[in-house]
C-alpha cells in the first residue's frame, strides 16, 4: 500500500438500524442490518456513502460484524449487512447461487434511494458475499460506484460449481451443512426438521455416492435440494448454467464499468477465476481495475496468516485487507486523494526462495516475495514444454520413441485421496455433544469443520489431514494408480508465474474416465524432511465424455487415442535449484472432485462402478507434456 496513513479516522460512535427489511422485485424482503457512524448516539445527520455486503452466513456473527460494520462505520461509512433471500431473518426460499444477480441489483438501487445515503454504493464481502457482487454487477445498477471482490467465480461451470465435467464436491457438502446452519424460520419450520439437517456427516454421504438425495436429510429441505440434485446430475453446459448470477464469463460485456479490486490466492479455490475475471475486465472497461494474488487459503482471515496450509510463506506475505479495503472506498466513495489511482495494476506474491526447513511451528519455510507489474500474464514469460518420457522424466526434449505409454489401473472404490490443494467449504458438521442442544446459538467456526487438509502439504497421505484413511505417512507416489514424471534436479532456480497447461494423449478400455494432473515442487531430502517435501503447487481433473464439448458429451471408444487439454491453477512460484518439478497424473482427486465410475452412465446416476486402466502416450506421435509459464 502506497500511503498507509492517508486513510478515515475512527472518529465515529455507531448506531444500528436492525432488520431493515428491503423489498425485492417479487415483494420478497431482505432483512438488512444498517450501521451508522454517529456522535454522541445520534446517527450523522447528512448523506454518507454506503457500503454493502450481502451472505448468507447471517448478517449477526459477531466476529464478521466487528470487523467489518464497526470497522467501516466508525470511519465515517455507512455499512449495510444483509442475509441473502431465504437466510436467517430474510423472506423466501434460497435458491442457492441462482438467486442473486436481480436481489442484487434490488437492494443496491434501495439503498442509494435513501435520505441517509448521497447515491454512492460500494460493495464487498469474500467467497459467496463475492460472487454475489459480481451477479449484481451483471445488472449494472446506477448506484453502484466501486468493489472489493474477494476470491469468487467467473464460470460456475468450468472451474467453481463444476470443474472441467466433474463435480467440485465442496458445494455438495456447503448444502448440507448451510442447511444446517441457517435458522431461517421458513426454512426450519419443525423440531424434527431441525435435528435431522442438524445431524449430519457429510464423510459418510460422501462415501455412499451416487448419492439418493431424497433419502437423506436434505429432502426435508426442497430448495437446497432441488439444487443438489442440479450439481450431481446436470454436468452438460445447459441453460442452467448460463445464468448471469452463475456464469459471468457469458456476460463480461455488460459488466458494471466501476473501480473494482480483484483479489484471490495461489491457494484459493477460485484462483482461476479471479484472475480471468480481471483479465477479461481490464480489457473492457476502464474501471480501473486491480488484481492482488497472495498466498493465503480462503478466506478473509487467511490474509493475515504467514503460512498456507503446511508451508510458510515468510512474514511478509499478509496483507491488511481492512487497510487496503479502506484505502479502495476512501478514494471512491469519499473522492480522497490518496494515490490509490497510480499503484500499479497487479501484486503478486510469488513464492519459493525458502530454505526447506521447519520453522518454529513445524512449517515448512518455503518464502516468497511481493511484486508489482502491468500485465497478466507477464510479457517476458517463455511457454516451455515438459514433455513425460517413458522412463518417469519430464525433459525439454520431445519423446524419441515410435511408441510409448503407459497404463495404471484406477479403481474408483480406492481414488487417490486429496491432500491439499485450492478448496474451501469441503467441510461437515462437528456433534453437537458437549456444546448445547440448540445448534443455533454456536457459531458457524464451531459448527463446521474441514474434512481435507488445504492449502499447500507435503503429498504424503499424513495423520489428521487426510480423514478417510487410517494409514498415514504413505508418499502418494508410491500408489500404483499415480504416474510420475519429474526432472532431474535443477541446474538453476527456475521461476514459474502464469498459467499452467496440460495436453495428454490418452486412451481407455472405459466409456469415460477422468484424467488428473498434479504440479509438483520437489524439496531434496535434509534433516527436517529426510525423504525431501513434495509440494503441491497446482492442480486440475478433466471428464472425458466432455472433451469435444460441454454441450454434446461423448463416450470414449475402447483403446482410441484422444489429446485432451486440462487447464490447472495459475501460479507464480519459484522452483529453486536443486529442486524437481514434478507432475503427477491419475483418474481421481477425492474428495475434492466426484469419482467416475467409468461406466458412462448419467451423471450422480450410475447404477455400478469399474475399474478402467487408463493409459497415457508419450511418443513421437503423442507428445503428451506440460507447458510452464517460465519468467526470466
Amino acid at each position: 500500500m502506497a500511503n498507509p496513513i492517508m486513510l478515515s479516522e475512527p472518529n465515529y460512535e455507531i448506531s444500528v438500524m436492525e432488520d431493515v427489511m428491503i423489498p425485492m422485485r417479487d415483494s420478497i424482503r431482505l432483512a438488512t442490518d444498517v450501521y451508522l457512524p454517529s456522535k454522541q448516539g445520534v446517527a450523522i445527520q447528512k448523506p454518507l456513502p454506503v457500503i454493502l455486503e450481502r451472505t448468507p452466513y447471517n448478517k449477526r456473527a459477531l466476529d464478521t460484524v466487528e470487523r467489518n460494520c464497526r470497522y467501516f462505520a466508525k470511519r465515517g461509512y455507512i455499512y449495510a449487512f444483509q442475509d441473502c433471500r431465504g437466510c436467517f431473518n430474510s423472506e423466501g426460499d434460497f435458491d442457492f447461487l441462482w438467486q442473486e444477480g436481480p436481489d442484487g441489483y434490488d437492494t443496491v438501487e434501495w439503498i442509494a434511494s435513501q435520505p441517509w445515503c448521497n447515491g454512492k454504493v460500494g460493495t464487498t464481502g469474500t467467497s459467496y458475499a463475492g460472487w454475489v457482487q459480481n451477479a449484481l454487477a451483471i445488472y449494472n445498477p446506477d448506484h453502484l460506484a466501486c468493489m472489493w471482490v474477494n476470491q469468487a467465480a467467473s464460470n460456475g461451470y468450468t472451474s467453481s460449481l463444476r470443474h472441467n465435467g466433474a463435480l467440485e464436491l465442496r458445494f455438495l457438502t456447503w448444502l448440507y451443512w448451510h442447511a444446517a446452519i441457517n435458522t431461517n424460520t421458513k426454512l426450519k419450520s419443525a423440531s424434527s426438521i431441525i435435528e435431522a439437517l442438524n445431524n449430519i456427516d457429510t464423510r459418510i454421504l460422501l462415501t455412499e455416492m451416487p448419492l439418493n438425495v431424497n433419502k437423506t436429510p436434505l429432502s426435508m429441505a426442497p430448495s437446497y435440494e432441488r439444487r443438489a440434485v442440479d450439481l450431481l446430475t446436470q454436468g452438460d453446459f445447459t441453460d442452467l448454467w448460463k445464468s448471469p448470477s452463475i456464469n459471468f464469463q457469458l456476460y463480461w460485456d455488460d459488466f458494471a464499468d466501476v473501480p473494482t479490486v480483484f483479489s484471490s490466492s495461489w491457494y484459493d479455490s477460485y484462483t482461476r477465476a479471479t484472475i480471468e475475471n480481471y483479465v477479461a475486465l481490464s480489457k473492457r472497461n476502464k474501471g480501473p481495475y486491480r488484481l492482488i494474488m497472495g498466498s493465503w487459503l480462503h478466506g478473509d482471515l487467511t490474509m493475515a496468516d504467514t503460512s498456507s496450509g503446511n508451508i510458510d510463506l515468510g512474514q511478509k506475505a499478509p496483507i491488511n485487507y481492512n487497510e487496503e479495503r479502506l484505502r479502495w472506498f476512501d478514494r471512491w466513495l469519499k473522492e480522497i486523494d490518496n494515490g490509490v489511482d497510480r499503484d500499479q495494476e497487479i501484486r503478486l506474491f510469488t513464492m519459493g526462495k525458502g530454505n526447506g526447513f521447519k520453522n518454529i511451528d513445524g512449517r515448512l519455510n518455503h518464502g516468497g516475495c511481493w511484486r508489482e507489474v502491468r500485465e497478466w500474464p507477464l510479457n517476458q514469460t517463455q511457454y516451455i514444454n515438459f514433455y513425460l518420457q517413458s522412463d518417469g522424466t519430464l525433459h525439454t526434449n520431445s519423446p524419441s520413441e515410435k511408441h510409448s505409454s503407459t497404463t495404471y489401473s484406477f479403481d474408483p472404490n480406492d481414488p487417490v485421496p486429496t491432500i491439499g490443494g485450492n478448496i474451501s467449504s469441503l467441510s461437515t458438521l462437528r456433534a453437537l455433544s458437549g456444546y448445547t442442544a440448540d445448534p443455533s446459538v454456536l457459531p458457524q467456526a464451531v459448527r463446521v469443520e474441514s474434512i481435507v487438509a488445504t492449502g499447500g502439504w507435503n503429498q504424503r497421505i499424513i495423520k489428521n489431514t487426510y480423514r478417510w484413511n487410517p494409514q498415514y505417512d504413505i508418499p502418494l507416489s508410491n500408489r500404483k494408480d499415480i504416474l510420475v514424471f519429474e526432472t532431474s534436479p535443477l541446474l538453476k532456480d527456475v521461476e514459474v508465474t502464469g498459467p499452467l497447461v496440460v495436453n495428454l494423449w490418452i486412451s481407455s478400455n472405459a466409456p469415460d474416465t477422468d484424467f488428473t494432473a498434479k504440479l509438483i515442487d520437489c524439496y531434496p531430502p535434509n534433516s527436517d524432511y529426510p525423504e525431501g517435501f513434495a509440494l503441491n503447487i497446482s492442480d486440475s481433473i478433466f471428464r472425458m465424455r466432455y472433451r469435444d464439448s460441454w454441450e454434446k458429451p461423448e463416450l470414449m471408444v475402447a483403446e482410441k487415442v484422444y489429446s485432451v487439454t486440462i487447464t490447472l491453477y495459475p501460479t507464480s512460484n519459484i522452483f529453486i535449484k536443486e529442486h524437481n518439478i514434478r507432475l503427477d497424473i491419475s483418474s481421481s482427486n477425492f474428495p475434492r472432485f466426484d469419482i467416475n465410475p467409468n461406466t458412462g452412465e448419467p451423471l450422480g446416476q450410475n447404477t455400478y462402478a469399474q475399474s478402467a486402466l487408463n493409459t497415457i502416450h508419450h511418443s513421437i506421435e503423442y507428445p503428451s507434456h506440460i507447458t510452464l509459464p517460465i519468467v526470466g
